[in-house]
């Protein structure tokens, strides 16, 4: 991974040259409502609302702007979302942007194996250079991409269509493999589409809010403001082995074993169906195969839930009544089943239920699946990564041709093949297949499981790139390039949030030095790779989002029916699906601010119909054990941290809102035959390896468990590389681990 002496400089093209070669259009180029490089004249409380770029939620945030940059911010008291809400990580959105390790130049690692600052020509020439001579030794294949569920949708689209179309990489995949693509496989494989049914306006119109493995109240805390302002009095029920934040605060907590979930579901299904409290019109009407799941269901008796979840009889029997009492009952998840060997079954196992009590498609119903990052429906939509282009099927002749038609390319540009999953590419590496690798926005050398090897394995690379806003993260440090990316309000584009919800970016800020928005970044290598006439339409991100309006024309997320950018701003963010079609049916502009899908019935199976999906419960692949006597469990651990920490650690605001020591929680009874007292530092060992933490004694986690933040740099020294056989998602909360007193 040692970079030979850098080529000769030479002209840059026009793309960037103009007033120098970073004094150009790409750097201060306006937005589509004046911002950017703004008019002087521009008054000085002038203020414009867009997207917060952390999670899911998909609030909107006011800027208040100087000469045309932000200088604060609010929460926007009229959009649907928040309504004036914003957690600690949307208030410190701006402070992040302005961090001493900021990526500002292109560094690329030299001879003596340090990184040190280099031109944008130089950059671009070494990457198309290293990463072809990889391609012209060992095939197409041997060079991958990873991406993220973090960067405008726009952005998604030209990378995965660059990298597919352009530069005949078959192998690329995104950080939303490690939190959403179980919920996709389980929406896809159920309802015939990737379809998140609900409105965040669901929390406030239940009466009944079923919450598995979420802690709502620390993940998504403007979800958690909405169940608090529910009118209806709601019954909350958290299925959590913890007493989470939010577990807390339900009217009914079932601290099920780790991993029981499966189990404790068909339980409850099988109660509603032996009290006849299900919805046998429905289940006639508009599902599949519900004989064959009622007769599956009859083994999970009450005491084989008890005997395997800890949940009683009597327990699972309140719950169920609980359920056939509610007349607009919700069912939501989130990490703690996704990540998990057994996730996609487990989710479908929380759609059976919603669609055997007929609560799907009303307000305060559904099988409702939290995402996790704020663009991770954009990711599953128009990534171009693990499917084509606007939720279709790189498999598929027609889907191919149509593509291909739609874009102006030759239809054998575009992969026959689906790619490789993340974890594949990673042991794609390992194998020697994968010789050269694109990392943006994310951060892998941190985050992925069973962390010391991925170390290893990044180590093994012919060439790693990684595009990202911060030169200091885990994965920027084991570069041999860095391209420096504007962040978060430096650029333009859209987000989806959870709720299908498509929210705007702008520009109110510049990014630092020579950085780039990854849109313009993806633009020279298109230039400098020889492939730039492709991608000549794709010239900036609204008329790249023109692009997938084309695209999605037909499909279930059809969104032909938004106009511009300039509708987005005007009508606070507008949900798919949203066709010409129904805008002409309206006869107004846009639907109403609120939308649930399948209100008919009707599902997007090719007969209409949702299916009912099951299988047998499989045994946790490394259960605790007399050598390794605890079971760990991870999550997020505050409201106030994000991932793997690369941004909200430079907020000195939201440094002080969570620990900065790894700690390890574990129960009064543990911590006294382990001999640990409270805030001592232990040793936590798994088979793969063994962090330093402060113990925290707490009632919160049960005898034999502990539980570890994720945003620490080393918990995922210890979890064990294990997947869900249908989404390949990591299963990152069961590995058995000791806890020992530090020497």
């Amino acid at each position: 991974m040692i970079q030979s002496n850098p080529p000769e400089p030479r002209t840059l093209p026009r793309l960037v040259q103009r007033t120098g070669p970073l004094t150009s259009e790409l750097l201060l180029k306006p937005g589509p409502f004046g911002l950017g490089k703004v008019p002087a004249n521009l008054e000085p409380d002038a203020t414009t609302a867009m997207t917060c770029g952390y999670c899911s939620t998909g609030c909107s945030l006011t800027l208040h702007l100087q000469r045309g940059e932000a200088v604060n911010l609010t929460p926007n008291s009229d959009y649907p979302v928040n309504a004036g809400m914003a957690c600690p990580k949307g208030w410190e959105a701006l402070r992040v942007l302005d961090a001493p390790d900021r990526a500002t130049t292109p560094l690329l690692r030299n001879a003596r194996g340090k990184l040190v600052p280099v031109d944008w020509e130089t950059a671009m020439e070494t990457f198309c250079r290293r990463f072809k001579v990889i391609q012209a030794a060992h095939g197409n294949d041997a060079v991958a991409f990873l991406s993220t569920g973090q960067i405008p949708t726009e952005e998604m689209a030209l990378l995965g269509s660059l990298a597919k179309f352009g530069m005949g990489i078959r192998h690329g995949d995104g950080n939303t493999r490690q939190c959403m693509a179980t919920a996709a496989v389980a929406y896809k494989q159920a309802f015939g589409f990737d379809a998140p049914p609900y409105t965040l306006d669901d929390f406030e119109s239940s009466d009944v809010i079923v919450l598995i493995g979420s802690n709502l109240c620390l993940a998504h805390p403007i979800m958690w403001q909405r169940v608090c302002r529910n009118p209806h009095r709601p019954e909350v029920v958290v299925i959590d082995p913890r007493t989470t934040e939010t577990a807390m605060c339900a009217t009914q907590h079932l601290a099920i074993t780790p991993k029981s979930d499966l189990t404790l579901l068909y339980g409850l299904a099988h109660l509603l169906i032996k009290h006849e409290w299900i919805d046998g019109d429905y289940i006639a009407d508009h599902t599949r195969d519900f004989a064959s799941f009622a007769s599956f269901v009859t083994e999970f008796t009450p005491e084989r839930v008890h005997t395997e979840s800890g949940i009683s009889p009597e327990r699972l029997e309140h719950l169920a009544a609980t359920i056939h009492r509610g007349e607009r009952v919700s069912f939501w998840w989130t990490m703690g089943v996704n990540q998990s060997y057994e996730g996609v079954r487990t989710a479908q196992a929380i759609i059976n239920l919603a669609l055997m009590t007929g609560n799907i498609g009303r307000p305060g119903t559904g099988a409702n699946s939290i995402t996790g990052q704020c663009n991770a429906m954009g990711s599953r939509l128009f990534s171009n990564t693990t499917g084509l282009l606007g939720g279709r099927d790189f498999q598929r002749a027609e889907d191919r041709q149509h593509v291909a038609q739609l874009l102006g390319i030759p239809e054998d540009r575009i992969p026959s093949q689906d790619s490789w999953p993340y974890h594949k590419i990673i042991e794609g590496i390992l194998q020697d297949k994968i010789r050269g690798l694109w990392v943006i926005a994310t951060n892998p050398a941190h985050s992925w499981i069973n962390q010391e090897a991925c170390h290893d394995i990044l180590r093994r690379l012919d060439f790693l790139v990684v595009q990202d806003m911060y030169r200091s993260s885990e994965t920027a440090s084991r570069a041999d390039l860095v391209l420096p990316a504007a962040g978060w309000g430096e650029k333009e584009g859209t987000f989806v949030n959870s709720e299908r919800r498509i929210g705007l970016i702008k520009k109110v800020a510049k990014a630092p030095g020579q950085a780039l928005s990854d849109f313009s970044i993806f633009k020279l290598v298109a230039h400098y790779w020889g492939c730039a006439e492709m991608f000549q339409d794709w010239s900036d991100p609204e008329a790249v989002f023109q692009i997938l309006k084309r695209l999605s024309r037909g499909q279930p997320c059809d969104i032909t029916g938004i106009r511009d950018y300039r509708m987005l701003h005007e009508h606070g963010g507008i949900q798919w699906p949203c066709s010409e079609g129904m805008t002409a049916e309206l006869g107004r502009q846009a639907p109403a601010a609120e939308r649930r899908l399948f209100e008919d019935g009707t599902f997007y199976h090719g007969d209409g119909k949702a299916r009912f999906l099951f299988e047998s419960p499989r045994a946790m692949p490394e259960p605790p054990n007399n050598r390794f006597p605890y079971h760990l469990l991870t999550g997020r651990g505050t409201a106030s941290q994000w991932h793997t920490q690369t941004r909200t650690r430079n907020s000195a605001t939201l440094r002080t809102l969570y620990p900065a020591d790894v700690y390890v929680e574990l129960n009064p009874a543990d911590a006294a035959c382990e001999g640990v007292a409270p805030n001592q530092w232990v040793i936590v060992e798994s088979q793969r390896g063994r962090i330093r933490a402060k113990a925290f004694v707490t009632r919160g986690v049960r005898p034999g468990q502990v539980f570890i933040p994720m945003h620490y740099d080393t918990t995922n020294k210890l979890t064990h590389a294990q997947f869900d056989p249908y989404s390949h998602q990591p299963s990152y909360k069961d590995c058995a681990v000791r806890i020992r007193l530090e020497p």
